[in-house]
């Protein structure tokens, strides 16, 4: 199985459904942006969100075991998915990159 490079690409934040929708938390994301996440596959990388891992892990799966072109080809590498995590408050998008050697740079 390849690893795969998850970058975080951009985070969003809907303070008017925030303030209208949501309890107050604590920490409600910890991302930062252009951190990187190295996964094998299928353990959720530490320090990785597990409510962003839900989202992101079936395709981190399957770019892991070779899969490529999703939905009809949409991304410029065929080897990579742009997904975003499910808060609908703060949204962050994730590059998800098959690593082709054992460099992550």
């Amino acid at each position: 199985m390849k690893k795969v490079r998850i970058t975080v690409k951009r985070m969003a934040r809907y303070d008017d459904l925030i303030e209208k929708y949501e309890n107050p938390i604590e920490h409600p994301c910890s991302m930062r942006l252009d951190q990187i996440f190295i996964s094998d596959g299928i353990e959720k990388p530490e320090g990785f969100c597990s409510s962003a891992w839900d989202s992101v892990s079936p395709f981190v799966m399957a770019l892991s075991c070779g899969a490529e072109n999703f939905y009809d080809s949409w991304m410029k590498n065929p080897k990579s998915a742009m997904i975003s995590c499910n808060d609908g408050f703060r949204p962050v998008s994730f590059l998800l990159e098959t690593v082709e050697d054992e460099s992550t740079d």
